[in-house]
């Protein structure tokens, strides 16, 4: 299917909506275009507080790590301080206490190493901490929703170059994963499947928004993507969370992993910013078969390695527009998927 007209796209898994543009590619742009400015990193830097032997932000050091290593965030947005109460008759002010734990997990002990750059063995390693710390955060009865991301460059709001990711667990489900949860039960009650599970089989068949395929997982770019370049990557098989991953779903997710931050960094010859995280089903001690796990990225970059996507103005006040069809960026990233493996 051709897209060429102004029209709007539905979000199955949210219920939101995206207003595509495809004409406005044929306008002339005299915006800024410019070169990504690379600033070369040293594999170790002695005044980052993420490197193995160094003193974090509190005081506290960094052991000499060799693989992963994982701490509670220093400066954590939630944790298990006593809870405060609330109390207001007025429905106009309305507060709740919020209790949970925030971690910090770097990938490697190498400062210049992203996603990226390192080797699929390694990101497997990352995705095992991945697991054990879920698995971990998931024995307090009181967390019901666990949630992995990763802010990858300053563009991103990264405070610190070390390639790492954050885990935010909490009690309550956050207003994304709330949504989604509402539309999956809402699909389930009336199909008895899971949304995501049949969705992937149509864009399979469809093939023009798939990125990269493997023998688990696929990455494409959603039929209502709002960032420019943005991508999910799907499991064949419906998986509620990490934890339902066997060793070799581990091997075959690092590989959809390693090719798609690949892809991204070769697009436009440079570092590619992000913001990820992998949507899983509540930890509430029940399944969901409504659910299937997915992780999402969230790239700024519009159409060179400084000019970013803004959400402004109609974005704003009301509704995200794009201009280039996700089918285009699927086969850009697809071209640029071909590149790395020459």
């Amino acid at each position: 299917m051709t897209f060429t007209r102004p029209h709007r796209r539905k979000n199955i898994l949210t219920g939101d909506w995206v207003l595509v543009s495809p004409q406005r590619t044929q306008r002339p742009w005299q915006g800024e275009i410019s070169e990504a400015m690379e600033h070369p990193r040293a594999a170790y830097d002695p005044a980052c507080y993420l490197c193995p032997g160094n003193v974090r932000a509190n005081g506290e050091r960094n052991p000499n790590y060799t693989s992963t290593y994982v701490f509670t965030n220093d400066f954590a947005a939630l944790d298990g301080s006593p809870v405060e109460k609330y109390e207001t008759k007025n429905p106009f002010f309305t507060a709740r206490p919020e209790r949970g734990v925030c971690r910090v997990v770097n990938f490697s002990p190498r400062h210049d190493l992203s996603l990226a750059d390192m080797s699929e063995p390694d990101i497997v390693n990352v995705i095992e901490t991945w697991k054990k710390e879920c698995a971990s955060i998931a024995e307090n009865r009181r967390i019901r929703h666990i949630q992995i991301f990763e802010n990858k460059g300053a563009m991103m709001g990264n405070s610190n170059p070390h390639p790492h990711c954050q885990i935010w667990a909490q009690e309550n489900i956050p207003m994304e994963t709330a949504k989604e949860l509402l539309q999956c039960r809402k699909y389930y009650s009336r199909k008895k499947h899971a949304i995501l599970s049949d969705y992937v089989r149509f864009e399979i068949r469809a093939s023009d928004r798939i990125v990269f395929e493997n023998d688990r997982f696929v990455v494409l770019t959603p039929f209502w993507a709002v960032w420019p370049f943005e991508t999910m990557i799907v499991p064949r098989r419906r998986m509620e969370s990490i934890l339902d991953f066997s060793l070799s779903d581990v091997s075959f997710f690092a590989n959809a992993l390693s090719r798609l931050t690949k892809s991204y960094d070769a697009l436009f010859q440079a570092p590619f910013p992000y913001s990820s995280g992998i949507h899983q089903a509540p930890t509430d001690g029940h399944r969901h078969p409504e659910w299937c796990l997915h992780m999402h990225f969230y790239p700024p970059l519009l159409r060179s390695a400084n000019i970013r996507k803004f959400m402004v103005g109609y974005e704003m006040l009301a509704e995200p527009q794009r201009d280039v069809t996700p089918e285009e960026s699927a086969k850009l990233l697809r071209s640029t998927f071909v590149k790395t493996l020459t």
